[in-house]
């Protein structure tokens, strides 16, 4: 396992779309298209990125709907490639399950593994799963406390609102070296889950591909008030990350006339706002590597010194040949001056990205075991313990109602 953490992590995030391509009609198939996005994780790892993330999607036109099989397919074929999510529905999932199947990826990857938790964007998806849309914020209250118990706790008694009780439970495997994985609480417009990864020492990460600067950076602020109140540092010091989304080409006119017909037939954004307009109201970057570079260096003054930037590449019907164009330009061009820049005149006290190498050092020391340790998972925060890390939280809790102001 690589032990050297980078103070910034840069990767790429995947929605898994399967889309027509516009220019010519060809639409890829279900098989095609995971063949394509294995071959894309693998060559992020081969251009120098840190990140591989995939969503969970559970109707057409995404594939995605077992992350943790793909991702230890791809885990068994990298050697260094952070696995991560974008996202894991903690709304949906039995969090029981989720418990066991991330343990597991962080068994079978070496530790090269996190997840970022969302409610998604999917309405029907609730009622699939017999739950109620109504209910997501309670539900993503309520699973993730199950589960951040379930990765701390060896033995679970416990009972809530939306699932059968638990009596004398142990999730299996424990998590690797006695230590949960890292988790990102990802949201765009929910001030609500903002407080909830403040309340736990978590990381949030801000899917900064659809919105104004403004709006996230109100969101951002939220958590890092929200993250030194309760105990885990200062502000400058909480765990954040942010999406992007970009397409370059050497020459600005070139990208812009490439990819505008990608941008107007997306799933997502086409027949809306102009190219033009989208790029201006949101990070959305098309044009030159420099471009790129520069608008993407900013990030810093917009939000503050942050632990790890994704960038969206091989959705609206790309195909796989462009994409792995556009990562090789990312990984060869554009990464290494970001990494440069973002890390001038960064403070000491800023934490380094989150690591499995790095949670286990925090929680053991130089000492740190190579083996689980059953009761000691004491190691998902990089700047020191919550003080509340290891209590229930009670009902309210993550929208501070259930303590008293410090």
């Amino acid at each position: 396992m690589n032990d050297i953490t980078p103070q910034m992590q840069f990767g790429i995030f995947t929605v898994s779309d399967i889309t027509q391509d516009p220019t010519n009609g060809s639409t890829p198939s279900e098989a095609e298209k995971i063949r394509n996005t294995i071959t894309v994780a693998k060559h992020a790892e081969e251009v120098g990125l840190d990140v591989f993330a995939l969503g969970e999607h559970h109707n057409p036109p995404f594939w995605s709907s077992s992350p943790t099989t793909t991702l230890a397919y791809i885990a068994a074929q990298t050697e260094r490639l952070i696995l991560s999510t974008a996202t894991t529905l903690i709304t949906t999932n039995d969090p029981v399950k989720i418990a066991e199947d991330y343990a597991m990826l962080q068994h079978v990857s070496d530790g090269r593994v996190d997840l970022m938790l969302g409610r998604g964007n999917t309405g029907p998806v609730y009622p699939w799963f017999g739950k109620d849309i109504r209910q997501g914020l309670p539900l993503a209250i309520e699973n993730y406390n199950l589960l951040h118990r379930l990765w701390r706790e060896d033995v679970v008694d416990w009972e809530g609102q939306f699932r059968t009780p638990l009596q004398g439970f142990t999730s299996t495997p424990r998590p690797l070296d006695g230590v949960a994985p890292f988790v990102w609480h990802g949201s765009i417009r929910t001030p609500e889950i903002a407080e909830q990864a403040a309340y736990y020492g978590d990381g949030f990460f801000a899917n900064n591909i659809f919105w104004p600067k403004e709006h996230y950076q109100r969101l951002i602020a939220l958590y890092r008030q929200r993250y030194a109140h309760y105990g885990h540092g200062t502000p400058e010091q909480a765990i954040v990350g942010l999406g992007g989304q970009v397409f370059m080409a050497a020459k600005s006119q070139d990208a812009v006339s490439q990819f505008r017909p990608y941008f107007d037939n997306a799933p997502v954004y086409g027949h809306g706002p102009s190219l033009e307009d989208f790029s201006e109201m949101t990070p959305l970057t098309v044009g030159s590597p420099q471009q790129v570079i520069d608008r993407y260096a900013a990030m810093r003054d917009y939000y503050g010194d942050y632990q790890r930037q994704l960038f969206l590449l091989d959705h609206a019907g790309l195909p796989l040949k462009t994409v792995l164009e556009q990562l090789d330009i990312l990984g060869g061009e554009v990464v290494p001056v970001l990494r440069k820049e973002l890390a001038e005149n960064r403070p000491a006290d800023v934490p380094d990205a989150p690591t499995h190498a790095g949670l286990v050092k925090a929680a053991y020391g130089d000492e740190a075991p190579r083996q689980a340790v059953p009761g000691a998972n004491r190691g998902d925060n990089l700047v020191g313990e919550s003080p509340y890390q290891d209590t229930p939280a009670p009902a309210g809790a993550a929208f501070g109602l259930g303590r008293k102001e410090a």
